[in-house]
């Protein structure tokens, strides 16, 4: 229909308001939601739903992914702009709800131009078309070169060196993973396999979660690998991707993950996912990671001649224990990581307590008499130090580790065995699927041993000094010292 003069005004006057919103928005800059470690992780005015994430892997591993990353997700407040955390990759093209947006990059953000004003409480889909470049200093995580293709490290915050979006623990979504390969390689990400496809040489693999993620738990391994498939308790199906030429000398390894699963789910319920296993990769990273239901582990930690077989089936619990520490339940911010590292390492001393008589008490002992050095060297557990810029994985100091396996001792001293199982059993149950904060933790704890445990918390979480251990006035704490940092995330104490 013709424009009248009446509708041409209105039109001329609305593209006029339009254009003038566009001049006033202000020049596209990084945002974060808060998190004091990494202050421009995370964005706000969106809560993520769902990733799908297509990668073209072509034979070389580093050469950049050809990528797409779908998001959706529901707006939590009005948004003329969407940032995204993206920070290792050319963008090529960005879609809001099927129309092409206009986009700009500032620090390691992807700001993206709404179309239209987003009112809060509406979903948004966000396509980017991208790269993937697995090239870059791995101190910095995310992909990591393996000796036949590629896999994952993106904790603590790489993982938008990958890919595109919220990357931070507060916002965990569901993920679809569908990557092509040539044929001669193999694809297995977290989650479950949901298809795959030949086509010209190559294969497209697809796998989904079934629970939400966060993002810097996402996993994706292409290889020569060989998938080793076995049962567990109630049976879960358990997946193990290893190097195909090392499948038997793995295997005595591979065949504990099923008992180590029943044992953690003695003390704390039932293994949260829907699968898990070992992803072991022929690469040296200096650390082994939890990656959802697909923990990653160097070849060289099971293949080599210098850890005893107890320090390899604690390094394994402790990857396992992060399921429900860590996984199922995520920080809510950084400061919580002890949450996770503190759990994990708790468990770890207890199997080789069990299984490999190397006592709690010792440890511990010998944990509190470090414990003012690492608190000197890197925080208290709960308020830590910032990472260093060029080496964020600086973050898993051993206060985060013993330091804080130390504070779970401390409390089951000071509120009785049952109480403590009670706590945890309750703590893994409650926030199950979601993020939660020290705050929660410390409430269940004065909870469940039915007085008000602040002052036991406040000591033992922020204290420059580590407080008296309750049941055990003479252990002393030594005089601080210098403590070295570990290269990265690694899971268990020096072998003896």
């Amino acid at each position: 229909m013709p424009l009248t003069s009446r509708r041409l005004r209105a039109a001329l006057l609305a593209t006029a308001s339009v254009t003038l919103v566009a001049a006033t928005l202000p020049a596209p800059e990084p945002l974060g939601i808060g998190d004091r470690l990494f202050p421009y992780l995370g964005n706000p005015g969106y809560d993520v739903l769902s990733y799908d994430i297509s990668l073209t892997y072509k034979g070389s591993n580093t050469d950049p992914l050809d990528a797409v990353t779908t998001i959706d997700a529901r707006t939590t407040a009005p948004l003329v702009r969407i940032n995204l955390d993206f920070a290792r990759g050319a963008v090529r093209s960005v879609e809001v709800n099927g129309q092409n947006a206009e986009f700009a990059t500032a620090r390691e953000d992807l700001i993206v131009d709404a179309p239209t004003r987003l009112p809060a409480g509406v979903p948004v889909r966000v396509t980017v078309r991208h790269t993937s470049d697995p090239s870059g200093d791995l101190a910095n995580g995310g992909w990591v070169p393996t000796a036949d293709g590629l896999a994952m490290a993106n904790q603590a915050d790489a993982a938008h060196r990958v890919f595109p979006g919220n990357d931070h623990p507060a916002d965990k979504a569901y993920f679809t993973f569908r990557v092509t390969a040539p044929k001669d390689l193999t694809v297995v990400a977290g989650g479950l396999p949901a298809g795959k496809r030949d086509h010209a040489g190559a294969t497209t693999w697809t796998y989904r979660t079934e629970h939400p993620m966060a993002t810097e738990l996402a996993q994706v391994s292409i290889g020569r690998s060989a998938v080793l498939r076995r049962t567990g308790p109630r049976g879960l199906p358990v997946r193990d991707v290893v190097p195909a030429a090392d499948r038997e000398q793995l295997e005595p390894w591979l065949k504990k993950t099923p008992a180590q699963v029943a044992w953690m789910e003695k003390q704390v319920g039932p293994y949260p996912f829907e699968t898990y296993g070992l992803l072991v990769a022929d690469t040296e990273t200096g650390f082994e990671l939890e990656t959802q239901t697909l923990s990653l582990f160097e070849r060289s930690l099971f293949t080599g001649t210098g850890y005893p077989e107890w320090y390899v089936d604690s390094v394994m619990v402790h990857e396992l224990a992060h399921q429900w520490f860590g996984n199922s339940v995520s920080p809510r911010s950084w400061s919580d990581l002890w949450l996770n590292e503190g759990h994990a390492t708790w468990y770890e001393a207890r199997y080789a307590e069990e299984h490999d008589r190397k006592p709690m008490e010792r440890r511990m002992r010998e944990a509190y008499a470090r414990s003012d050095t690492w608190r000197a060297a890197g925080g208290p557990p709960a308020r830590p130090d910032v990472p260093t810029p060029d080496h964020k994985i600086s973050l898993f100091r051993p206060v985060v580790y013993d330091g804080s396996a130390l504070i779970l001792y401390a409390l089951r001293e000071e509120i009785g065995e049952a109480a403590f199982d009670r706590l945890e059993r309750t703590w893994v149950r409650a926030h199950r699927d979601g993020s939660a904060t020290t705050r929660q933790f410390t409430d269940l704890a004065s909870r469940i041993a039915g007085r008000d445990l602040t002052e036991f918390f406040d000591g033992w979480l922020y204290g420059k000094k580590t407080p008296p251990m309750p049941g055990h006035p003479d252990w002393r704490s030594e005089a601080p010292r210098n403590a070295v940092a570990p290269k990265g995330p690694a899971r268990a104490p020096k072998p003896e």
